[in-house]
């Protein structure tokens, strides 16, 4: 755990020393200029990638948060792997001969995310996440015949460093990078879950799109960035 509160609070500094970047417009830009709304939902593809049992995986993701005043924003999350990872563990005897192995990895999570910087254009955060799920590994015989081994209930926690570019008042991108580590777990369990993540992300802001829709706004208008101080 002290390895882990060391990584979560290096990502936490690096956030903090990288204001130039996401302060790319004018000073008029700044956060602390821009009216927020008492709170706003936010709906994210939260699409990642990830070291697990030594290989790179694609994580697929989606969130939904609450956001309050333009600085905190909480929510809850679901991922799965896009695709089952070839298991290197022998399969066990009483399976026939050409069976294959793939580890599955799914997971819900909570979680909490503080803005450290906040413009019309830029967003810089800290993203942090507690999730539990479960860990298997399903069998395929020859015959297509499929099942499964024990579930493994697994927790973990996710701290990373995220920025995105809102391309319109709606819509945005971005990337982010952090690490997972899983607790409560057994040691196998433990390196082959632990791992860096680092991922892309398309944002959608409801109540942007809402506001957009109601008064009749170009949906791909620039008029948003250009005037709104």
């Amino acid at each position: 755990m002290n390895r882990l509160v060391r990584k979560w609070l290096g990502l936490s500094l690096l956030a903090t020393g990288l204001p130039l970047l996401a302060q790319a417009g004018t000073a008029d830009d700044d956060s602390s200029r821009v009216r927020q709304a008492h709170r706003r939902i936010v709906f994210q593809f939260d699409n990642r990638y990830s070291v697990i049992d030594g290989k790179l995986v694609g994580i697929n993701g989606l969130k939904l948060a609450v956001e309050w005043r333009g600085r905190l924003r909480a929510g809850a999350g679901v991922y799965l792997l896009s695709n089952g990872i070839p298991s290197q563990e022998a399969v066990p005897a009483e399976l026939p001969v050409g069976t294959t192995a793939e580890l599955r990895f799914r997971y819900v999570a909570g979680y909490a995310e503080y803005l450290f910087i906040r413009s019309n254009r830029w967003e810089l955060s800290a993203p942090l996440q507690f999730g539990v799920g479960r860990f298997f590994t399903s069998f395929e015989q020859p015959n297509g015949a499929k099942s499964k081994d024990a579930k493994s209930t697994v927790w973990l926690l996710e701290p990373s460093v995220s920025s995105h570019f809102r391309v319109f008042p709606w819509f945005g991108i971005g990337v982010g990078a952090g690490w997972r580590e899983t607790v409560f777990v057994e040691r196998t369990l433990d390196e082959a879950l632990d791992g860096p993540i680092f991922y892309g992300r398309v944002k959608l802001f409801l109540g942007d799109l809402y506001k957009t829709a109601r008064f009749k706004r170009k949906l791909f208008s620039q008029q948003h960035f250009r005037y709104e101080g």
